[in-house]
């Protein structure tokens, strides 16, 4: 009976234990945020009440998507704009995300970046207003275009993805040449790509970004950061290289390979076994000249776009980052002649799976 007595005694007292545990670090990283806000001297964007922004989304009535950091919802500005409000369940790394979201996006002002319009930090309560994106994520229409029952609205041409291409090239040499600070994303995949009712891409969600000195060439970080099957080799392993703006080239070539293929570059589902890993079944097919065999492609002008696009992101997933184009030429490739183009080396080495990430070191890794 004693016993009994003591074991509850020592339950109730781990469990407040937690709580004061849990309330002080609360605490602490809210602190630390508002530190950082007062620190970062006067921002380009409003800094919104919960009230505010609770009537913007008349009591987050309509959701427009869920993650792994919380949820978006429609909204509307006072001046009649549609907004997207991304309201944060918590703060991840002392709040590392939401003050590197509010600090990268405040320092920018291009067509293929996402606006930041504002963020609320009240109490528990997070939130960060955008400008509202139509057409959603670049993904539905790269993934959901070849499902059985697809919206013939989802399907992308080869000239619209060869310009959404080019504009998320054009946004990523903004960020890593074009700012006062070099920004490197770090997180770069279909999912973090809006598109407006123009389709024009704008480069969202920049909560796992750096900001570098534009000096710096290499950056130094205490762990990966990324979402599996984009992460460079070199983030996840030093091995390979160092960690610079070649590693946001990487992520971007991945993610342009997925938008020639019209799939996951890895599916473990694909019937003959060289069509698991899509870049290596596409370079086969470049290498011997063959037909690409690749959906929608309806004439000479399709294909030429699509052998473009493969041969580019082929030279930005090379394994080494010397190798690979920054920015600023994959740009030129993509406006240039496909004649003009070499063939590069096959590249040997995917992102690690899901369950490799982080098995050797610690990660900020996304899973949306």
């Amino acid at each position: 009976m004693v016993l009994v007595v003591i074991v509850c005694c020592l339950k109730r007292k781990l469990a407040y234990d937690s709580f004061i545990f849990f309330w002080k670090n609360q605490g602490q990283d809210r602190q630390i945020v508002e530190a950082f806000l007062r620190s970062y001297g006067p921002l380009q964007v409003r800094r919104y009440s919960y009230l505010e922004v609770k009537k913007m989304t008349n009591s987050f009535k309509e959701k427009l998507g869920k993650g792994g950091y919380g949820s978006v919802y429609k909204g509307k500005s006072n001046d009649g704009s549609l907004v997207a409000v991304k309201v944060l369940s918590k703060l991840k790394g002392n709040g590392e995300e939401f003050m590197n979201e509010v600090a990268a996006i405040s320092r920018t002002s291009h067509v293929n970046i996402v606006s930041l319009l504002g963020f609320c930090f009240e109490g528990s309560e997070k939130a960060l207003i955008y400008e509202f994106m139509p057409n959603g994520s670049l993904e539905k229409f790269i993934f959901d275009a070849n499902s059985p029952n697809r919206d013939h609205d989802h399907h992308l041409g080869w000239e619209q993805l060869d310009q959404i291409s080019l504009g998320i090239a054009r946004g990523l040499e903004y960020l890593h040449r074009g700012c006062n600070a070099r920004i490197l994303h770090f997180d770069i995949k279909p999912h973090n790509i809006l598109l407006d009712e123009n389709f024009t891409p704008k480069v969202s969600d920049f909560g796992l970004a750096k900001i570098c000195n534009m000096k710096e060439s290499i950056v130094s970080m205490a762990c990966a950061r990324g979402t599996a099957g984009y992460i460079a080799p070199e983030v996840f392993c030093r091995n390979f290289g160092a960690v610079s703006h070649k590693s946001d080239v990487y992520s971007y070539g991945m993610m342009l390979s997925e938008m020639v293929g019209g799939r996951r570059n890895i599916n473990a589902e694909a019937e003959d076994t060289s069509e698991i890993y899509f870049p290596h079944w596409i370079y086969k097919r470049i290498e011997l000249d063959e037909e690409l065999g690749l959906p929608s492609i309806m004439n000479e002008e399709d294909k030429v776009r699509a052998r473009k696009m493969i041969i580019v992101s082929l030279w930005c997933i090379q394994t080494d980052p010397s190798n690979r184009p920054a920015m600023k030429q994959v740009i030129d490739m993509l406006e240039g002649s496909v004649d003009c183009l070499q063939i590069p080396p096959k590249p040997y080495l995917s992102s690690p799976p899901k369950y490799a990430v982080g098995s050797s070191t610690a990660t900020l890794v996304s899973t949306q």
